[in-house]
């Protein structure tokens, strides 16, 4: 995969830096504060920081509006670049891209939503997502709190399970019933900015991995103007760009630790056989497997890119039962291939491997990824995917 333009082969800016190397300079910045991050569970600040002075966090805001129209490949490649630095910092910025790209591709004509845009380009503004809920947990289809009347503004209360970053965040993009009266699917998406809401902590984030997301649990109060709602419906929202480019950026950082864990695999192998005068040693099977997961990971985002951008404009094809299976079996797959990566370089690394301390330590990286098949988990989204494909004829030959 390269950097590329929506509108041309390399996003150049700042005297000819292209995104490439700019996410190189964050990932660095990412990478020298990755495990203080995780062993203190905090907001990964420096990182952030870095990449709102590269300029990154508005990369895909459109050029009308300030930013630099980058691709989903380009975004994809920065969390895959971070992914191998922080977990965290790949993570914050893969959801925070998600949202942008919600209020891009369905707020565009409406003059609220081109002025948000503006100012995100501008300042660099980073969004967060609360989309769980309640009981109800990773189903983000559904919703229990309702958008209501305040005189001339709305207001909205919810209480959100997780809102990764949330009390770091400049804005948050939420989901919501679209009134008191609505049913549970019938929902909206709303984009708040900082002045408009506040946040009360109900819950902490006490976790195994991806620490620095700092995905606590708030009550979110709001009151804002009836234009910060998308017109779109949510359902359209999710289908054509909540789901496609969440997994996409989410696959990305993941296959991103994996390969920075494949990467501690194959240097330790190297070590020990230069050692061993050339003799493998007992984890090389290890290591190999580990490099194949790999492979596979990145060649199904790849795929799944390209199948993205060139439906990316057409609701009907991205609406399409076959373009819904793909991107959703995408979450799945890479989900489940990094994971056994990450567990194959532990093997390779044996003992080096296992250890906290050592060049050759790939347990934070374990950890982090044992969220990828849990995040809006994998068991769910295959009994929903299920239900979808239930009443549809199987292929009668290759190339139905």
């Amino acid at each position: 995969m390269t950097i590329q333009h929506r509108h041309g082969p390399v996003a150049r800016l700042d005297g000819g830096v292209d995104l490439a190397a700019r996410a190189a300079s964050a990932a660095a910045v990412a990478a020298a504060h990755a495990a203080e991050v995780d062993r203190e569970a905090r907001y990964p600040a420096e990182a952030v920081e870095a990449l709102r002075a590269q300029r990154l966090l508005g990369a895909a805001i459109p050029i009308a509006f300030g930013g630099e129209g980058a691709s989903m490949q380009a975004l994809a490649e920065i969390c895959y670049v971070l992914g191998r630095a922080c977990a965290s910092t790949a993570m914050i910025f893969a959801m925070h891209q998600t949202k942008v790209a919600c209020l891009v591709r369905h707020g565009r004509g409406e003059p609220w939503c081109e002025g948000a845009m503006r100012r995100i380009a501008d300042a660099q503004l980073l969004l967060a997502s609360s989309t769980t809920e309640g009981q109800g947990g990773g189903n983000v289809r559904a919703s229990a709190a309702a958008v209501e009347p305040d005189g001339d503004h709305l207001r909205l209360e919810r209480a959100a399970t997780v809102i990764s970053y949330g009390a770091q965040a400049d804005g948050i993009v939420t989901v919501a019933r679209r009134a008191a009266d609505a049913g549970a699917s019938d929902q909206v998406l709303c984009v708040l900015l900082r002045e408009d809401y506040e946040l009360e902590r109900l819950s902490g984030w006490e976790t195994l991995g991806m620490r620095g997301t700092c995905s606590a649990g708030f009550r979110l109060r709001a009151r804002f103007r009836p234009e910060q709602v998308l017109p779109a419906r949510y359902a359209d929202i999710h289908g054509q760009t909540m789901t496609p480019v969440s997994h996409l950026l989410w696959s990305s950082a993941w296959a991103g630790i994996a390969a920075g864990a494949v990467e501690k695999a194959q240097a330790f192998t190297r070590t020990a056989m230069r050692g061993a005068g050339g003799q493998a040693p007992p984890g090389a099977l290890h290591y190999a497997r580990a490099v194949s997961s790999l492979k596979q990971a990145r060649a199904l985002i790849a795929q799944g890119l390209d199948r993205f951008e060139a439906a990316a404009d057409d609701p009907a094809s991205l609406a399409a039962l076959d373009f819904q299976t793909a991107i959703t079996m995408l979450k799945v797959e890479v989900s489940e291939l990094a994971v056994a990566a990450v567990s194959s370089a532990l093997r390779a690394n044996g003992l080096a491997g296992y250890r906290q301390d050592g060049d050759f330590s790939v347990g934070r990286a374990l950890r982090d990824v044992l969220s990828a098949p849990i995040m809006i988990h994998n068991d769910r989204i295959m009994a929903n995917l299920a239900t979808a494909t239930l009443m549809t004829p199987v292929a009668a030959a290759l190339r139905d």
